[in-house]
């Protein structure tokens, strides 16, 4: 029928069936139907992560396994090491960082989660999570660049699930236990108790939020009971990619394909934490020479928060200017923050502009509205720091 959208096209997750149940609305989402709200609206979902947990869908994203043959983990570290800046030889068992694939230009092709494995016997295998929409091509790029000898292990059988929140560990703990003290960008392979039997899950203590919270890598023909589980649970409630994106907009993390592209470098957007100390001097990653000059001269534009002073929200791809009409740069992620009250985004200027509380001007529908430079995050971040 005409106007009609064909949908045939698209994948579907093991936890869509859940989503209908729930009346989530569905929309295309790299090459998935994922739902982008709940009945509850994108406004309530958003504030209820914030003050209690909330369950998302990300199971489109592309999981895998490096497996190397002699079981040496720095033989799968040290090959990683070749397409990201991370140190990802200095991760110990049950250890979690965050880096970026990078080009010959220093540009992100995409960002990843990279943990080495903590149970007996598998402390040599590196689990990854990629993006959805790259994730095709970043799985090749790492298989091809991975030597005879390691192993990339596509995990397509495997669902994934974030749980998110202040409220998030009195969910989880009350089915396991273990989880309580994890520390963040930690991660444990633990059974979790059901009726029909124990369900075996890899958990890291990590998120998209800025709140405190896990994700959860478990079997597709499992992961309908475990959402029931969460979802059953008086704090909880499911949570879209509506309120996915404006609670990680208030946290100040970056989108890939929006904040942070192949024409980005990590030190342009903020990233140097993610760089390892011994990447920033030895290099030996794509586009190192470009970074390492990034880092010791400085770069010409930086990503940074941006208040609009009104109530207009500032969406990607407006110009940013400066008080005397210069154009100085983009708007790269905006909308409404339902946590801070009103609009914020994040986007590119010169450095000359990065000073919070700098004066800006942004064109929104051709018309000048005031702003001003602000620091990132907007929302502070809960993630859990254990007690020493």
């Amino acid at each position: 029928m005409a106007g009609q959208q064909d949908n045939s096209f698209l994948k579907r997750t093991p936890l869509y069936d859940f989503h209908v149940e729930a009346k989530a609305k569905m929309v295309p989402f790299a090459g998935y139907e994922m739902p982008v709200q709940y009945p509850l609206g994108v406004l309530k979902e958003h504030l209820h992560v914030r003050e209690k947990a909330g369950i998302f869908d990300v199971s489109h994203m592309g999981q895998a396994f490096l497996i190397p043959a002699d079981g040496d983990f720095k033989t799968g570290a040290r090959a990683l090491e070749k397409l990201a800046p991370g140190n990802f030889l200095a991760l110990k068992p049950g250890r979690q960082r965050y880096s970026q694939l990078l080009n010959d230009k220093g540009g992100v092709l995409d960002d990843l989660m990279v943990t080495r494995l903590g149970m007996k016997g598998y402390e040599h295998c590196i689990y990854l999570v990629v993006n959805a929409a790259c994730k095709e091509q970043d799985l090749a790029l790492i298989e091809k660049a991975m030597p005879e000898n390691v192993e990339l292990k596509r995990m397509d059988d495997l669902a994934l699930i974030a749980l998110q929140g202040p409220k998030a560990v009195c969910v989880l703990a009350s089915f396991a236990p273990e989880v309580e003290d994890m520390a963040f960008m930690s991660s444990l392979d633990i059974p979790v108790k059901h009726a029909d039997g124990d369900l075996w899950m890899h958990v890291s203590r990590s998120g998209y939020t800025g709140e405190d919270g896990y994700e959860l890598s478990i079997n597709k023909s499992e992961a309908g009971k475990f959402w029931q589980m969460l979802q059953d649970h008086e704090d909880v409630e499911p949570i879209g990619l509506g309120a996915r994106d404006s609670l990680r907009l208030e946290a100040g993390l970056c989108l890939y394909g929006h904040d942070i592209d192949e024409n980005t470098s990590p030190v342009e957007a903020n990233l140097v934490w993610s760089i390892g100390k011994r990447r920033r001097t030895d290099g030996g990653f794509p586009g190192a020479d470009k970074v390492l000059a990034q880092l010791e001269n400085g770069v010409q534009r930086q990503l940074v928060g941006i208040k609009p002073d009104g109530r207009t929200p500032a969406r990607e791809g407006t110009k940013i200017f400066s008080p005397n009409g210069d154009e100085i740069g983009i708007v790269t992620s905006g909308g409404f923050g339902p946590s801070v009250g009103g609009p914020v985004a994040m986007g590119y200027v010169g450095v000359d502009f990065i000073k919070p509380g700098t004066k800006i001007t942004l064109e929104v529908r051709g018309k000048p509205l005031p702003a001003h430079v602000q620091s990132l995050p907007f929302v502070a971040h809960n993630f859990y720091r254990k007690k020493k």
